[in-house]
């Protein structure tokens, strides 16, 4: 295990730009965990003489209409953030992993399944999370379920693809051969050979839940608004654009730093983890 994390870093060391990003997600990771300490105001506390105000020594973010401090909302929007990140991630891969599997072990069955997942591809995503927000109203835990069915079609599209290629394995075919059952053969064989694939899709999902997560959180269908989110504190703040741009300014930069520092975690576990890329990378540095 230990030597597996080594490699892995050496790995990320080779390449500055995604050591910056991993070093990026810890930063936000921490900021997210210890957000009560680190904050330096309550999100929520209001302090209406010091509304508008720019980024200084005492509010390094500048603070919104009502006074409140920017960088301290930030903060405990990373947390939100992440939780949505976990939360759609965790449901996709609940959801979409048996439907991949169960798709591609049982073809009659299979066909049903995969036509349904087809259908909700067809339809644009943030579409798809608008329309399931209206069915099931407005609130975090509704929003983590409507962007989570939007990935649980990936991630049922790309197990079901591994899963047909693994079922014709020759050490499958060997313990089908000697009597061994089809859930065993999924517990033995099928997922832990499926986990690599996995992981890499789980940390894009993470990273693409920030984008819906904050595309419904600005249109007013995410998150409370009392509840301090980036895109909240985008939609608050649309209307002061040229008077106060630190309040977008902020909110976005955090959005965009996090989605592009996942992706290229994300690179690097696909070149670790995947052996085409692994023996691409091994040909291109011996070159």
């Amino acid at each position: 295990m230990t030597a597996h994390l080594i490699s892995s870093l050496r790995l990320f060391a080779r390449r500055p730009l995604a050591f910056g990003g991993l070093v990026l997600l810890v930063v936000i990771v921490v900021l997210a965990v210890a957000a009560d300490i680190l904050a330096p105001y309550a999100p929520e506390a209001i302090e209406p003489v010091n509304r508008l105000s720019p980024p200084s020594w005492s509010h390094w973010f500048g603070t919104d209409h009502f006074g409140r401090d920017t960088l301290s909302r930030a903060i405990h929007g990373a947390r939100l953030a992440l939780l949505i990140g976990l939360g759609v991630v965790s449901f996709a891969m609940i959801t979409g992993v048996p439907i991949g599997i169960v798709s591609a072990l049982f073809p009659r069955l299979g066909r049903i399944l995969m036509r349904m997942v087809d259908v909700m591809m067809a339809f644009p995503s943030l579409l798809l999370a608008l329309g399931l927000i209206v069915i099931l109203g407005q609130g975090v835990t509704n929003a983590i379920l409507a962007i989570g069915v939007i990935y649980l079609t990936t991630t049922a599209r790309i197990t079901y693809g591994v899963t047909l290629r693994l079922r014709e394995e020759t050490y499958v075919e060997a313990a089908r051969s000697m009597g061994a059952g089809t859930f065993w053969l999924i517990r033995k064989h099928i997922l832990p050979n499926m986990v690599s694939p996995l992981l890499v899709q789980a940390s894009f999902v993470f990273a693409f839940a920030q984008l819906g997560a904050a595309s419904l959180d600005f249109l007013g269908l995410g998150a409370p608004p009392e509840v301090p989110s980036w895109g909240n504190m985008l939609a608050e703040s649309r209307i002061y654009i040229t008077r106060a741009p630190w309040l977008l300014f902020f909110p976005g930069l955090m959005i965009v730093l996090t989605a592009f520092s996942l992706n290229l975690v994300g690179d690097v576990l696909r070149d670790r983890l995947d052996p085409r890329f692994r023996q691409m990378l091994g040909n291109r540095q011996r070159k």
